[in-house]
């Protein structure tokens, strides 16, 4: 899932890299000065998830309100069920195969706790073995192509190379007005790369808000610059997936407007104000629709 094409580690190398080079980041900016303005947060005892700084979903920020201030618990639709099953899909996937172990589709299956999904098994679960069998080509493919490259190399070393990710790493975002507890979907350490995962969703600029909000992040715990994310888009549609992603440079234009989207939810938690319900009106399936339209 986040292997880059070749066509997309030229991209990387030949258009992303070379203007972050040239571009550059201001230094107030890399989530290391998260102790001086503009990252500081404002409100110190205000924290929340990065998914309720960096969604645009609800355009008016009315349900961070409702969540964070009212207490609403949200109504989960088959859209957000699909989208945790092959988020588990993928990151358990990657985990076991990065730890040695093949672990068996049927396998998984018994341990998901189907319960506590929001949608019928029968129709999420076939999406999820084809994600599966997708997940296991990839990674083994990548595999047998740098033990090709590398016989001397340990099984260790080896999977190091091919599969050099950080996969649901929990980190704390304490130091940016963030929860204590998030977990990335994916790091690549060899390229320095923040993947943001996004299930059965069209493209949409503000998805970038995501992994640039762990890049920040991440540089204010470890102090390494953080300049490409990608967000990958997995859809699935007549029986087959799709993987599409969406490379960028993480400059001064996305790392401001995630500063201005954590001031304006944070603003809405700790002041408890209702910024009413969006203009434009609200999507279909907000998980907070019955809230506002009962």
């Amino acid at each position: 899932m986040y292997f880059l094409s070749e066509v997309e580690r030229k991209y990387m190398i030949y258009k992303l890299l070379p203007l972050a080079r040239e571009a550059g980041v201001s230094p107030e900016l890399r989530g290391w000065n998260w102790h001086q303005a503009p990252l500081k947060p404002y409100y110190e005892d205000v924290r929340l998830p990065m998914y309720a700084v960096s969604s645009k979903y609800c355009p008016s920020g009315r349900d961070v309100y409702l969540a964070f201030v009212e207490g609403v618990r949200p109504v989960p639709n088959f859209k957000v069920a699909l989208g945790k099953v092959l988020h588990g899909v993928v990151s358990d996937y990657l985990l076991a195969f990065m730890d040695g172990r093949i672990l068996d589709f049927n396998d998984w299956c018994r341990d998901v706790r189907w319960g506590e999904i929001p949608a019928r098994r029968e129709a999420v679960e076939p999406i999820a073995e084809k994600v599966w069998g997708y997940m296991a080509k990839m990674c083994e493919a990548r595999y047998a192509e740098v033990e090709a490259r590398q016989p001397y190399a340990s099984r260790r070393d080896l999977i190091a190379s091919a599969v050099p990710f950080l996969v649901e790493h929990r980190i704390s975002g304490e130091l940016l007005g963030l929860s204590g507890i998030l977990s990335l979907d994916c790091y690549d350490y060899l390229r320095s790369i923040m993947f943001d995962l996004k299930v059965g969703a069209a493209q949409q600029d503000w998805h970038r808000l995501a992994p640039v909000g762990y890049a920040l992040v991440f540089e204010s715990l470890h102090e390494v610059p953080v300049d490409i994310c990608c967000v990958v888009y997995l859809n699935y549609s007549d029986g087959r997936i799709t993987v599409k992603k969406d490379l960028f440079f993480a400059g001064d234009e996305f790392r401001n407007w995630w500063i201005e989207e954590r001031d304006a939810k944070l603003e809405i938690a700790a002041e408890g104000r209702d910024p009413g319900m969006p203009g434009d009106g609200c999507p279909e399936d907000c998980i907070y629709r019955y809230a506002c339209h009962g």
